[in-house]
């Protein structure tokens, strides 16, 4: 059977039944068995349902006879633990419970969701179901748990085995929202979620649990539902769960050498696609920054996808639904525009943010969370931020500072219109000049930025939003290295050829330098006298050798880029 590229599927046995690529995670099975009680959070989009969807198959007392099938060839079918499918499996997904402003409504629709589940474990398992207490599809969650799970005991029916896909899902909409009155009403007190975690909380403690497993987003909602569930052991940030979700180096070659080798990939575009998905889908730290950083598993299952189906480096290098909505961005800042724009410029300027780490594990509630002290640490469990030490947070790869620029865009205003830019883009490709395109983007993007800006800018805001101009046109032709490393240091910017199209072979490797109005006005010359600097040359020369013994054939040039405040620039040729 032909293999597939698995995005979008996340359902582990049909993942299994469509012979789908596989990166074998399930040693953390026998791990999470250590744990009571655990929840487990991670960005959007990184791989958390298809986990859950693999505990499911592997508890679940009805899957027994497809044990082979589904885990032989994993770590876990080799090492099983005696709990395999010994257990009726209650699996929820709170990211479809319908919100209303009507608190009463969104409290139907999580009855109906959770309620539903559980009327629908008569068909599930009809061997232990007869005589199970009959419900009313809206019967309150809580109640209608605390029933069925007594029911389960008395009759001695195999323990349960619960998972919660998305926990926070639903409120985290009414925080997005300003909607935080109903937020709070849902919890505190004897609300329906709050009463539907004790009912959770009273299955662990009478047997009637085997354990609880829940994945989300944000460490908001868990907290403020403490007093309700403070039996929950939060592994997020445990290293021994560091890489159970994301891909380390290790497997993504592997994974991408079988993909190779099955599609009948070229072989000579492999080292051009490893620069490619390292930049932009690697980088993520979660717990230990000397350990591996990960690969975002969806993000690169995206690329493979479209590479094996079209056999060439596709136009859009990631899906647009990974895009952190600008909502949580205004959300953080309370809709004050002022600290809006001031997050957002932080964000494309800076290379690393300060953080609290302390601040990482403390006890959140929603006024916490959303004073600007803790603005780095939300963007760390969004996705957008990742550790870089013990004292600073930074965008972990190209596909976010892309859209970390998109916000900045965004909130200044900036005209990115397509008939703004149609000629300066078409210009290059048919003459690729980049003294041109530099002077094209300093004239119709950097022009539009306001006076502040400009005390505040350095030479990472000069080649980041250059760099996400440019994908924005040119990505059907051209991919970019953003501090790839060499034996003598890190380049600022590489435009880079794909190899399926007409630049194919061409590499430029841009050094940026920048100096602020005060500092130019000191160094008492004019920016049509001033001349590339020696200790430039040398620097940008130093990372061509490197390139050229990776890349023996390449098309190399070299350019370093001076930007003068607001006041212009100078680009240079170097190329030896």
């Amino acid at each position: 059977m032909d293999r597939r590229i698995p995005y979008g599927i996340m359902n582990y046995g049909e993942m299994i039944q469509k012979n789908g690529y596989f990166i074998d995670k399930t040693r953390y099975i026998e791990k999470l068995e250590r744990v009571q009680n655990p929840v487990f959070l991670r960005p959007r989009r990184f791989g958390k349902s298809l986990f859950c969807s693999m505990l499911a198959y592997y508890y679940d007392i009805c899957e027994a006879h497809r044990f082979d099938e589904l885990f032989g060839h994993t770590w876990i079918g080799q090492n099983p633990t005696e709990t395999h499918n010994q257990y009726i499996v209650l699996k929820f997904d709170f990211s479809v419970i319908a919100v209303s402003e009507n608190i009463k409504e969104t409290e139907y629709a999580f009855n109906r969701h959770c309620t539903g589940r559980i009327l629908e474990t008569r068909y599930s398992y009809p061997n232990y179901m007869q005589d199970a207490p009959e419900f009313v599809p809206d019967e309150k969650a809580s109640i209608a748990l605390s029933l069925w799970l007594g029911f389960l005991q008395k009759t001695g029916a195999p323990q349960v085995f619960v998972i919660i896909d998305e926990y926070d899902n639903f409120v985290n909409q009414y925080i997005t929202s300003h909607q935080d009155h109903i937020y709070e009403e849902i919890t505190t007190g004897d609300s329906f979620l709050r009463t539907f975690f004790k009912a959770l909380k009273e299955g662990r403690q009478t047997g009637a649990l085997a354990n609880v497993f829940i994945t989300g987003v944000l460490p908001i909602a868990i907290d403020d539902l403490t007093s309700s569930y403070n039996i929950a052991s939060f592994i997020t940030l445990d290293p021994v769960f560091e890489h159970m979700l994301g891909f380390t180096q290790v497997e993504v070659t592997e994974l991408v050498d079988k993909v190779y080798q099955d599609f009948h990939l070229d072989p000579n575009t492999r080292g051009e696609v490893k620069d490619l998905i390292k930049n932009q889908y690697n980088g993520y730290h979660f717990v230990n920054t000397d350990s591996e950083s990960v690969y975002n598993p969806n993000m690169l299952m995206y690329f493979l996808r479209q590479l094996s189906e079209h056999k060439m480096i596709p136009a859009d290098l990631f899906d647009l639904n990974m895009r952190t909505d600008l909502t949580w961005i205004r959300r953080l800042t309370r809709g004050n525009e002022k600290n809006t724009r001031e997050l957002v410029r932080q964000l494309t300027t800076d290379e690393s943010i300060p953080f609290n780490r302390k601040a990482l594990v403390s006890q959140f509630n929603l006024n916490e969370f959303f004073d600007p002290a803790f603005y780095p640490v939300s963007l760390f469990y969004l996705g957008l931020l990742t550790r870089k030490d013990e004292f600073d947070l930074m965008i972990p790869n190209l596909s976010m500072k892309e859209i970390a620029v998109e916000y900045f865009n965004e909130v200044f205003r900036i005209d990115l219109g397509q008939e703004k830019y149609t000629s300066m883009m078409q210009g290059f490709i048919r003459n690729p000049d980049l003294t041109q395109l530099f002077s094209d983007y300093w004239r119709l993007y950097v022009s539009q930025l306001p006076e502040a800006i400009f005390s505040q800018v350095n030479e990472n805001f000069y080649r980041t939003t250059f760099f996400e101009l440019c994908s924005r046109y040119l990505s059907t032709w051209f991919v970019w290295n953003v501090e790839r490393s060499y034996p003598k240091g890190r380049t600022d910017l590489e435009f880079v050829g794909k190899f399926n199209e007409k630049f194919a072979g061409l590499r430029w490797v841009i050094e940026f330098k920048y100096f602020s109005n005060t500092e130019w006005t000191g160094m008492k010359t004019s920016i049509e006298d001033f001349s590339v600097r020696e200790e430039d040359t040398v620097q940008i020369r130093g990372y061509a050798e490197g390139l050229r013994n990776e890349y023996p054939e390449a098309d190399i040039r070299l350019f370093v880029i001076y930007c003068i405040g607001n006041q212009g620039f100078s680009v240079f040729d170097v190329t030896m």
